[in-house]
């Protein structure tokens, strides 16, 4: 993998990158967060962009586009986007050629036994649900999901009646056991894209508020302890960033995927940690903007069992079920 993007690459990012910073960002997802509601203006104009079906529309006899799709998804997630874009443009082309609409919500078949609460559930048009060996598209309908209040940043909803999806063969289309592979590694590759970009945007604004708070006469971000805080989770993010498009770039190939997510979201962890204590924990109220991103990598390190289940994936990646 080339780390210089090409030219293709390279308008993509600047154009939904215009896209977003007309259409997106901290207030925006602030104002929508408050209501629980989806951004389905930008959700539209991503699909009339062709931004949704780039995936599809780039593909190659190796699969989606999927490192072209990535970087959509890290942007949008680094504008505080409130889309399931990362459903939409990295899960549903590698589960299936014909276009799910859309939005998507994602859950395992625990998820939804349980059942937990799901990003973007309650405005979710399809859900898409990982099964052992197979996976099931259901189309939804208005009130299968109710809305759930929550601090994550995301508009949740979790299953209306336990027992409404009881028959998944009856409910909706199953396919077969390649889709449920495609299905992990997609999934958590984006995770893992999302919380790039989440994490890009939080220390962003860190850096910026520290370079404005001052204190014993001069700026916090001026000290050498802050400094180096800063540095290692720089060095995290960028790393992170580069393994997870190396990954997407060879088509999310199981033991990349698990790698690149295990690392990723342990980084959002120390993100997380670190954003607020440097800023005197007001990430965690409403009145400061680093709880639209902070907030956020909360929820992604819950999704597909976390970092303990891209580390056990990778494990069993690397050297499978050997007998003891």
């Amino acid at each position: 993998m080339n780390f210089e993007l090409n030219e293709d690459q390279q308008a993509i990012t600047e154009s939904v990158d215009r896209l977003l910073a007309q259409h997106a960002g901290a207030t925006r997802t602030i104002e929508l967060n408050g209501h629980g509601m989806y951004d389905d203006a930008l959700h539209q104009l991503l699909d009339e962009s062709g931004f949704s079906t780039i995936a599809s529309d780039l593909a190659s006899e190796d699969g989606p586009a999927g490192l072209e799709a990535a970087l959509i998804v890290e942007a949008v997630a680094r504008a505080g986007g409130v889309v399931a874009c990362a459903a939409q443009m990295l899960v549903a082309p590698a589960v299936q050629e014909a276009a799910i609409t859309g939005p998507i919500t994602l859950c395992t078949l625990d998820d939804l036994q349980k059942p937990v609460p799901l990003r973007f559930g309650a405005h979710a048009k399809t859900l898409l649900v990982l099964g052992i060996r197979d996976v099931h598209v259901i189309p939804l309908t208005h009130g299968d999901l109710k809305p759930v209040r929550s601090s994550f940043g995301y508009p949740m909803g979790r299953l209306a009646e336990a027992d409404r999806f009881a028959d998944l063969n009856a409910a909706g289309n199953c396919l077969g056991p390649n889709a449920a592979l495609a299905m992990v590694n997609w999934w958590r590759l984006s995770l893992a894209v999302e919380a790039v970009g989440t994490m890009d945007a939080a220390l962003t604004h860190t850096v910026a508020y520290l370079k404005q708070r001052r204190q014993f006469g001069r700026s916090i971000g001026s000290f050498q302890a802050i400094q180096h805080r800063l540095s290692l989770c720089a060095i995290g993010v960028e790393a992170s960033r580069w393994l997870v498009r190396e990954a997407a770039y060879h088509g999310a190939q199981t033991e990349a995927v698990a790698a690149a997510a295990a690392f990723t979201l342990e980084t959002a962890d120390q993100v997380f940690t670190e954003t607020h204590q440097m800023s005197g924990a007001i990430g965690f109220t409403c009145e400061f903007d680093l709880h639209v991103w902070s907030m956020r990598l909360l929820a992604l390190r819950q999704e597909l069992g976390g970092v303990g289940g891209a580390r056990r994936a990778l494990v069993e990646a690397r050297w499978g079920n050997k007998p003891s």
